[in-house]
Order: C-alpha cells, then sequence, then structure tokens
C-alpha cells in the first residue's frame, strides 16, 4: 500500500466520522427541540397552585367542560372550555413549550369578565394532547384551525374567536393567522419571531457553541425525525399576511426569547397593532408581574378594535 492510498483511507475515515458525530449530535439537538422534557398535566397544576396563579376553589368553581377536538393529523387535542352563559365570543388561549394548558389559566379572567368563553387546551405532545413531537407551529398552527373551527361551531353563526398566546403559544397563533384570518384579534405574548434565530441564540447562550455547522444539521434531522425544517418557522416572515388586529406584548427583561423579537414583528405588521413591553418582567412574566397594567392595556386593545 503506497503512502499515498494509506492517507486517502485516512482522509476518508477521518471524513467518515466527523460526519457520523455530527449527525450524532444533530439527533442530540433535533430531540431537544421536537421531544424536549415536558411537564405532566397534574404536576403543573400543582405549580400554578403554589405559585398562586391558580386558586383551587375558584378553579374547582368554574363552570368548564373538558373536551377533545380531532387535530387533522389523527390525534385528539385535549382541552377545557369555560362558558359565559349566552355569550357569542370566545378567546382561545395557547401555551408555552414544555407545559400544559394549566399555564393558560392566569389569563382566563382577563377575558371572562368581558364576557368571553374561554377555551384553554394542550398542544400536540403536551399535557393530555397526542402527537408525537413539538414542531413550533409547522403542525400546531393546523391544530389551532380546528380548535378556532370547534369554537366557532359551538358559539354559531356571527360569533367571533380571539387568540391570546403564551412564548410557543403566541407564536403558533402568528403563524396561524398567516393562513386564516377569522380571528377576531391576536395577542402575542413573548413570542419568538424566527425559530431558527431563536435557536442560534439560545445555543450560545446556554451552550456556548456556534449556530453553523450544527444548527443545518440538527434541522435536517428534524426533518428525518418529525417533518420540520427550523427555517419553516418564521413568524416574522409571514407576519405582513397578518390581517387580524395584533397586541404585541413581552417582557421588558425577558432574556430567554428577546423583546427585539416582538418589536420587529411589530414594525413590519400592517394594520391594527399595539405594542407593550411590560416592565420589569422577565419571560412569560408580563402579565404575572404587571397585573393591572396588562388587563387594562388588553381592554384598551380590545376597545380599539372594536370587540366589546
Amino acid at each position: 500500500m503506497t503512502g499515498f492510498t494509506r492517507g486517502k483511507k485516512i482522509a476518508s475515515g477521518i471524513v467518515a466520522f466527523i460526519i457520523i458525530a455530527l449527525f450524532g449530535v444533530g439527533w442530540y439537538f433535533s430531540g431537544l427541540v421536537m421531544a424536549p422534557k415536558m411537564k405532566e398535566y397534574d404536576e403543573t397544576y400543582r405549580i400554578e397552585v403554589k405559585a398562586g396563579k391558580i386558586v383551587e376553589a375558584e378553579f374547582k368553581a368554574l363552570p368548564k367542560e373538558e373536551i377533545l377536538i380531532e387535530s387533522p393529523y389523527g390525534y385528539r387535542l385535549h382541552g377545557l372550555y369555560i362558558p359565559v352563559a349566552g355569550s357569542r365570543k370566545t378567546a382561545i388561549i395557547a401555551h408555552g413549550v414544555t407545559y400544559t394548558l394549566m399555564g393558560s389559566m392566569k389569563y382566563v379572567n382577563i377575558f371572562r369578565k368581558r364576557g368571553f368563553n374561554v377555551l384553554v387546551y394542550d398542544h400536540r405532545h403536551h399535557g393530555k394532547s397526542g402527537g408525537d413531537n413539538v414542531t413550533f407551529g409547522v403542525y400546531e398552527k393546523h391544530d389551532m384551525k380546528a380548535v378556532v373551527d370547534w369554537a366557532l361551531a359551538k358559539t354559531g353563526p356571527g360569533s367571533i374567536v380571539g387568540i391570546h398566546g403564551e412564548s410557543m403559544g403566541a407564536g403558533i397563533a402568528l403563524e396561524y393567522a398567516a393562513l386564516d384570518d377569522r380571528a377576531a384579534f391576536i395577542i402575542s405574548d413573548c413570542s419568538y419571531s424566527d425559530l431558527n434565530e431563536q435557536l442560534s441564540y439560545r445555543l450560545k447562550v446556554e451552550f456556548g457553541l456556534p449556530s453553523f455547522p450544527l444548527l443545518p444539521v440538527a434541522s435536517l434531522v428534524s426533518k428525518l425525525r418529525g417533518g420540520m425544517f427550523f427555517s419553516e418557522v418564521s413568524p416574522v416572515r409571514t407576519i405582513e399576511s397578518v390581517r387580524p388586529p395584533v397586541f404585541f406584548i413581552h417582557g421588558a427583561d425577558d432574556v430567554y426569547i428577546p423583546p427585539e423579537m416582538s418589536k420587529r414583528m411589530y414594525e413590519r405588521k400592517k394594520g391594527a397593532k399595539k405594542l407593550y413591553l411590560a416592565p420589569a418582567a422577565g419571560h412569560a412574566l408580563a402579565f404575572w408581574n404587571n397585573r393591572k397594567e396588562y388587563d387594562a392595556k388588553v381592554g384598551e386593545f380590545l376597545m380599539e378594535i372594536g370587540v366589546r
């Protein structure tokens, strides 16, 4: 064997090792995105009660109906429907990643006291809903459309539906609104503007790693595992096609999803819009740290767009 041949074999082995290593690391990070560690449904209830965000007596007294909605992908979405007698308007509230509908309960009274029925539900692969993985909107936006269909059918012709989303739930709501304009409004609380950008930011903050070549490989693996490229999730890319009014909310001190992401989407959104940067609030804490002001600003927004 010549030195050239030996060198060629060594080089080929090194290349093969690098490819296998990259694929392995990509598989690991793909799993962090598509199959993160979830909190159990009952666990989230206990967490919210302990934090004072759910008052047990009030929760038990709510006239709620447990519901199952068929996803277009063959599984069922679990939810709670909380009606207000005679109301023809419904607020759908969507929670963040790894959590359950219990994280949405703190927002319920904002809408109920304004005469809204409220529908909270577990996203696919969360809580009591089905679904094999998390796709940050690739599949979830179509699930949300099924939830909107259910709510409109429940209250009949002439009724309205609005959507409030927190974190991933907000991103899903914005992506849904780009494909279906039936929602009367969207309230987007601490949404990401682009998944690739968000993952790149978290990769640097949490692991001290550059996005290339890891993210492209992890994205390819995610497509093979669960049908999603990270680049498919980009609310900022589609925000100009969102017709319903949007109220962008973000904690001014959010270091998990930077508030600049909501600012950028607000700037690009056409038509009716509003922006509120909640003071002294980290990620998903805009309401809890500013309850009176948050409630008042949601009320102002609804009045401004003519939803009463």
